[in-house]
């Protein structure tokens, strides 16, 4: 199914502000661990005279200056919180070893370079009524929250205070507000590439392929075991097929006999497309009719007893069905790259020092 993609401008809400609804998720971050050369090296250095000023001189300050874009300082706070945003969102497991953990600093940096070029060059468009909105979107990023405890703990899990949060939103919509009246509104898109885009993309996006929906119960056999305990597990399916058919409730013998974690929903594993599960599992199940029930099939997990849920065509979304998410998807396209050739355009002439 086709659906757009997020509006890839470097501006601060695709960092920060759309982010707001995953940041609980930060705060449960798993304690860091410390990498074996760094355990060595505190090792070799045991014992050695440290002053606490050399220790507190030693480590990095939230607000050591990381960037200066034209004379506006990006500090290692703000790098620090976009990436922890970054990989919300993107759901990278933490803690990162080091040379990626170093990549993503780059990217966020980069990030928020092209975000305060943006916005100094958005300052020059008035936005009326700027604190209202400011605070009417304030108060819908809270009332995402269940309590107001539960949106200041997402707060402190980024390193954020309340005022954080409103200096990002101004920005967020000082920036939002020049991209659509500097270049949203002047983007058009024809039929004729509408068409294209449709035509090119129909399999990609607008296709969607058989799917069926089955439960099971799981009779599991290591593929390595011998031939002897391959049997036994093959005649205990049999027996429960044989139960199964003789009107005891699938769900039920689902529980109390197969070794499947879906055992637990009644075996049931949701809607699925052929290729999401085994060759032998998929061909068993897209042959039968919803109610039907299969024979023992035989896979690398063990021995299966299959019901059919239900049973879904393939199909192809209608052009006439699409065409306003396409010139949608479209625009955006169009004036993400407008708005990216305008930020290296900036950078020509702007002064930025990296720290």
């Amino acid at each position: 199914m086709f659906s757009l993609k997020k509006f890839a401008v470097p501006q601060l809400a695709a960092l920060l502000l759309i982010a707001l609804p995953a940041w609980p998720v930060l705060a449960q971050e798993a304690p860091a661990k410390v990498p074996a050369a760094a355990a060595a090296n505190d090792k070799a250095t045991a014992g050695s005279a440290k002053t606490p000023a050399a220790t507190e001189a030693a480590k990095p300050s939230p607000n050591d200056p990381m960037v200066r874009v034209n004379g506006t300082t990006i500090t290692r706070l703000e790098l620090d919180r976009a990436v922890k945003v970054m990989l919300a969102q993107n759901r990278v497991q933490q803690p990162l070893p080091p040379e990626l953990l170093k990549q993503a600093q780059e990217a966020a940096l980069e990030q928020l370079s092209a975000a305060e070029l943006l916005y100094q060059e958005a300052l020059k468009v008035e936005v009326k009524d700027l604190d209202k909105q400011v605070s009417e979107k304030i108060q819908q990023n809270r009332a995402k929250f269940d309590t107001e405890a539960d949106f200041e703990k997402a707060l402190k899990g980024v390193d954020m205070t309340l005022k954080d949060m409103q200096d990002f939103t101004r920005k967020d919509i000082v920036i939002s507000n020049f991209i659509e009246t500097q270049y949203a509104v002047k983007v058009k898109v024809t039929d004729a590439e509408a068409q294209a885009f449709y035509k090119e993309n129909v399999d990609k996006y607008f296709s969607k392929p058989e799917t069926a929906r089955a439960s099971h119960i799981l009779v599991g056999v290591d593929e390595k075991a011998n031939a002897e305990d391959k049997k036994k597990a093959k005649e205990k399916a049999e027996a429960l097929l044989k139960r199964v058919k003789g009107g005891e409730d699938f769900a039920a013998v689902a529980k109390a006999e197969s070794t499947c974690p879906s055992s637990s929903q009644g075996g049931d594993l949701g809607t699925f497309t052929s290729d999401q599960m085994v060759p032998a599992f998929s061909q068993a199940a897209f042959a039968m009719k919803p109610g039907q029930l299969s024979d023992v099939v035989e896979t690398q997990f063990g021995y299966h007893i299959i019901k059919l849920t239900e049973k879904q065509a393939a199909s192809k979304d209608s052009f006439d069905s699409v065409k306003e998410k396409i010139v949608d998807f479209l625009k955006r396209e169009k004036t993400q790259k407008e708005v990216v050739a305008l930020v290296a355009k900036l950078k020509e002439t702007a002064k930025i020092e990296k720290m």
